[in-house]
């Protein structure tokens, strides 16, 4: 069979200069032993690894690097967003698998030749068959490697905490599948906390934003659904033998939490407030770690000001539903990091701190309508300490 005969393809100068005119910078956790910082270096690598076509890219893709989406700062989160779509009916959600969905990979590779033949590899648009859409910001992944280090007994726990304190705004936990040992899972990952691991949210990943298939994804995106069109995919073959997956997990696990802003009287008075409203119960400020081999993540406390778990959040929620988290559900976003963002909630259209809370709904109505009579003394004192995560 003659070689595949395939378009250059278009990459565009914002990711070019992303990941060529600006030297790529990511901050580790404390202590690392040699080996866990050269670890962490290769990881780094990987994550703003320009993916072409004979790597594997696509056909189907979003984004071309790791670091286009994350930005070349410290793996936060950026302004791209992805859009998912599918149908529903009442309760009942519908991914639309079999054309495409949920997730919409917006680029293709352009066109390939095989025997005489060609297919155009495009980006996908939502179809016809679709009710709704929903837009998704790109998430930080600063201080994950703590999150990962938390044993599934302490979610369950903290759920059950806040069940005793008030059912009414009681997260749940998520159940999910750790694809590596094939059993029940915490999901803490992802919008819908979908994910268990960091391991498998770096496979995931790799399929379906660059189109790598991994040891844990080895199928092929199907374009808009037409898995016929793989017969046109130029690299068919499994495009990475888990040698990059390893490298993110080990990037993104020893990836540092956010630094904290100035802490003064005015902040420490925007928390007492934060506190009383309802906002830290389910912004939980301090988690505690389990054992883990990396020194600054081994019985330790964090401070990422969420619990990790499902929400109902009423007209706030993105409509979508993925495992057993419903289209109203959401997992609680960490705030730490807020002060560095300019994009808020999970559509990251939230101009501003204000705009994000005011949005609130559902299970955080009750502490919404509690920050919206503060003085606005005492707002604005609430505000500071937000802006100090």
């Amino acid at each position: 069979m003659r070689s595949p005969r395939v378009a250059l393809l278009a990459v565009g100068p914002v990711i070019v200069a992303a990941l060529h005119a600006h030297p790529f910078h990511a901050v580790p956790v404390d202590h690392l032993t040699p080996a866990q910082q050269l670890a962490f270096d290769r990881g780094s690598a990987t994550f703003s690894k320009f993916h072409r076509i004979e790597d594997g890219l696509g056909p189907l893709f979003n984004e071309v690097a790791c670091v286009a989406c994350h930005g070349v700062e410290a793996g936060r989160e950026g302004n791209r967003r992805n859009t998912h779509f599918g149908w529903r009916d009442n309760d009942v959600f519908d991914p639309l698998a079999e054309l495409g969905g949920s997730l919409i990979q917006s680029r293709g590779i352009g066109p390939v030749t095989m025997g005489g033949a060609t297919f155009d590899f495009v980006g996908e648009v939502p179809p016809p068959g679709s009710n709704v859409t929903a837009a998704r910001g790109t998430l930080s992944l600063q201080g994950l490697g703590f999150v990962d280090a938390v044993p599934d007994a302490t979610w369950f726990a903290i759920a059950a905490d806040e069940f005793a304190a008030d059912p009414a705004t009681a997260g749940r936990v998520h159940v999910v599948i750790d694809r590596a040992s094939r059993s029940a899972a915490v999901g803490k990952f992802g919008w819908k906390a979908q994910v268990p691991t960091l391991f498998q949210f770096a496979g995931d990943a790799l399929l379906n934003e660059i189109g790598i298939t991994n040891p844990g994804f080895r199928d092929e995106l199907c374009p808009q659904g037409d898995c016929h069109a793989l017969a046109f995919n130029p690299a068919p073959a499994l495009n990475d033998d888990g040698t990059d997956v390893a490298a993110l997990t080990d990037f993104m696990t020893m990836l540092a939490a956010p630094p904290r802003g100035t802490i003064t009287r005015i902040e420490a008075d925007g928390e007492s407030l934060f506190t009383q409203i309802g906002c830290a119960r389910c912004h939980l400020p301090t988690i505690q770690t389990g054992p883990s081999p990396v020194a600054a993540l081994d019985r330790t406390s964090f401070h990422p000001y969420s619990d990790f778990l499902l929400h109902d959040m009423g007209s706030l929620g993105d409509g979508i539903g993925q495992g057993d988290a419903s289209g109203r559900e959401m997992r609680t976003a960490p705030l730490w990091g807020l002060r560095t963002g300019n994009k808020f909630l999970h559509d990251a259209i939230g101009a501003t701190v204000t705009d994000a809370i005011m949005r609130h709904d559902g299970q955080a109505r009750p502490a919404r309508d509690r920050f919206a009579r503060l003085a606005r003394r005492d707002m604005d004192l609430l505000l500071a300490f937000l802006r100090s995560l």
